[in-house]
C-alpha cells in the first residue's frame, strides 16, 4: 500500500504566493523609488548655478519641491500596494484599500482594518518596505538640508 505525500498543503502555497506577490511589490516600489530620487537628484543638480542669496531663495524653493516630490513618490507607492489589495480581493474598496495601505505603510498601523490570513504577511512586508522607504527619503532629505546650510555658510563668509 503506497502512501502518497502531498506536494505542497494549501497554507502553505498560499503562504509562497504572498511571499511571492510581496517580493515582487518590494521589487517595483524600491525601483520607483531609486528612479524617482535619482530624477530629483537631477533636477537639484540642475539648478545649482548661481550665488548668493537669489541662489539661496532658489534652493530654499528646491527644498520646497524636493519635498514634494518625495511625498508624491510615497504616494504612488501607497497606491501601488492599494491597488494590489483591490485586484486581489484582499479589501472591499479603494477608500479602505488606501487607509490600510498608509497606515500600514507609515507604520502606524491603527488596526481597525485588517487584512484576513490569506493577504496579511503582504501587509506586513509593507511596513517593512515602507519603513526602509520613508528612511531612504529621509537621508536624502537630509542631505539636500545640509546643502543649503552649506550655502548659507558660504553666503555669510562672502560677505
Amino acid at each position: 500500500m503506497a502512501r502518497t505525500m502531498p506536494f505542497v498543503d494549501a497554507p502553505v502555497m498560499h503562504l509562497i504566493v504572498q511571499l511571492f506577490a510581496a517580493t515582487a511589490l518590494v521589487a517595483v516600489t524600491c525601483a520607483m523609488h531609486l528612479f524617482g530620487i535619482g530624477g530629483l537628484m537631477l533636477l537639484l543638480r540642475r539648478h545649482r548655478k548661481g550665488a548668493g542669496e537669489a541662489e539661496l531663495i532658489r534652493q530654499a524653493l528646491t527644498i520646497g519641491a524636493a519635498a514634494t516630490g518625495l511625498f508624491l513618490l510615497h504616494a504612488t507607492e501607497i497606491w501601488l500596494y492599494a491597488g494590489f489589495y483591490i485586484v486581489v480581493h484582499a479589501l472591499p474598496g479603494l477608500e479602505t484599500a488606501l487607509y490600510f495601505s498608509t497606515a500600514s505603510y507609515t507604520t502606524v498601523g491603527y488596526g481597525d482594518v485588517v487584512l484576513g490570513p490569506g493577504w496579511r504577511v503582504v501587509g506586513a512586508i509593507e511596513s517593512a518596505n515602507g519603513i526602509i522607504l520613508l528612511g531612504w527619503s529621509t537621508a536624502f532629505f537630509v542631505a539636500i538640508v545640509g546643502r543649503i546650510r552649506w550655502l548659507e555658510a558660504e553666503i555669510e563668509a562672502a560677505r
